[in-house]
């Protein structure tokens, strides 16, 4: 997918700016993402990455600027309607105590709604995890419970993914896996993605466009070969 196949960008951000303790976390970033397009973040430790994600989904209060998720100010979006349409995947999977079903029926419950046995197993076996859904949290591995994060994800069928280093904490059997699915239902579902990586092999791998930050500021973005050569 490529910008100038698009005419207006699924989700932008237009001078978000973060300031905490006296200390610029994001510094005036302004990027757009387009419909099905995964821009893939890169840049050292502390350079306002997962920083930039929760601004996107408002987790944060920006300090300045604001952004548009299809041409509509998120300011204007009740912040529970924003989380459903824009999914986060985190480093850790963060799931609650309980079954497996109990994790991913939680999203569609806040909206009062109610998703199905069928629909529970469905979105199972998509992550690889058939017959799990009366398994307790407890009992998963660390790959495991990332997919079930994911399958969690997926329930509140969101437009937007924002992936914080989704595979960084797994080791490297359980790493292939997860970023193979998801890659998967990232092409297959269409979705409009924002992933956090330090890995620039990945970021390389996943994203149709790259951008670097650094001390909170975007330095550039643009095709893989040509931002990760630079």
């Amino acid at each position: 997918m490529t910008q100038s196949s698009i005419s207006s960008p699924k989700l932008e951000a237009r001078d978000l700016t973060r300031e905490a303790d006296g200390k610029i976390i994001v510094d005036h970033v302004s990027m757009k993402v387009y419909s099905a397009e995964v821009v893939a973040v890169v840049g050292p430790s502390g350079a306002g990455k997962s920083s930039l994600l929760r601004l996107l989904n408002r987790l944060d209060e920006p300090t300045a600027g604001t952004v548009y998720l299809e041409g509509q100010d998120y300011r204007e979006m009740a912040p529970r309607e924003l989380r459903r349409r824009m999914g986060m995947i985190m480093q850790m999977p963060y799931l609650f105590s309980g079954s497996v079903a109990e994790n991913i029926r939680f999203g569609p419950q806040q909206r009062s709604e109610d998703i199905s046995d069928a629909d529970i197993e469905r979105l199972l076996e998509r992550v690889g995890l058939p017959g799990f859904s009366d398994r307790t949290v407890d009992r998963l591995s660390g790959g495991e419970a990332q997919r079930v994060a994911i399958a969690r994800a997926l329930a509140n069928d969101p437009e937007v993914l924002l992936l914080d280093e989704p595979t960084s904490a797994l080791d490297e059997d359980a790493k292939a896996v997860v970023e193979t699915l998801l890659e998967e239902i990232i092409r297959e579902e269409g979705l409009t993605c924002v992933w956090v990586t330090h890995d620039r092999a990945q970021a390389l791998r996943m994203g149709d466009r790259v951008a670097v930050m650094e001390a909170g500021r975007l330095l550039r973005i643009g095709s893989p070969q040509e931002v990760l050569n630079a």
